[in-house]
């Protein structure tokens, strides 16, 4: 299941409960709004992973929200939904920012898949094998390495540092370590978290008051400094 955030564009209402459904049933967190202008509010004020956007809306239209979405310098991932197939709307949506545009009616199946490729393209991926200082992670074999001694990463040690090596610098919640390393239906507590943290600071050699690497954001969680 993914934690990732996706917000939902359609006026009408038949096929947005149909897609709501459907997008949450995969596990998206998804915000559904009908009119453009609430849309473009989500859209400029939230994180998002993914907009699914209708072009006829009420307010404003799909082109316009596109539009001052890209003027913003968000790089957030449109699909675009339309029923408009002539071969300049298409291109129209595409030079405005688009990143894929589907026509309706289309198969449920063919946009779940198209969903997900958008996603997967978006998503950092951590590198394989990483050197702090003569620590060598590697995340392929799990197991770092301190001078001659070799130490075994768990599946859960393992996941919380392929998610800090794919994301440097950037603050990760308590959250999101749920949603990515654990799974979105099996949210155990964030003391959990705090622990598995802590082993695997102390696997790398960053145990201690003063952690070098892995910093503690107190009240949000944790970041990744490689440098």
């Amino acid at each position: 299941m993914s934690h990732a955030r996706i917000l939902l564009v359609e006026d009408d209402e038949s096929l947005g409960f149909v897609l709501d459904d459907a997008l949450g049933r995969e596990g998206y967190r998804t915000t559904w709004t009908r009119d453009g202008r609430a849309a473009l509010g989500h859209a400029l004020g939230e994180p998002w992973d993914l907009i699914v956007l209708d072009l006829m809306l009420p307010g404003l239209d799909g082109y316009e929200i596109c539009r001052r979405v890209r003027s913003a310098g968000l790089d957030v991932p449109i699909l675009m939904l339309t029923a408009r197939a002539r071969e300049e709307d298409r291109v129209q949506g595409l030079d405005l920012g688009a990143d894929d545009y589907v026509v309706k009616p289309f198969g449920l199946k063919e946009l779940m898949a198209r969903i997900r490729a958008r996603l997967r393209a978006r998503k950092p991926v951590a590198p394989d094998v990483v050197d702090l200082d003569g620590v060598r992670i590697d995340l392929s074999a799990m197991t770092i390495t301190r001078g001659e001694v070799e130490t075994a990463l768990t599946k859960l040690e393992a996941g919380v540092l392929t998610l800090f090596l794919a994301n440097p610098g950037t603050v990760l919640s308590r959250g999101r370590f749920l949603d990515e390393v654990w799974g979105y239906h099996r949210h155990p507590t964030t003391r959990t978290v705090d622990m598995h943290v802590a082993r695997v600071r102390e696997k790398i050699g960053d145990a201690g008051p003063t952690p070098r690497y892995i910093r503690t954001i107190h009240g949000v969680g944790y970041r990744f400094d490689p440098a």
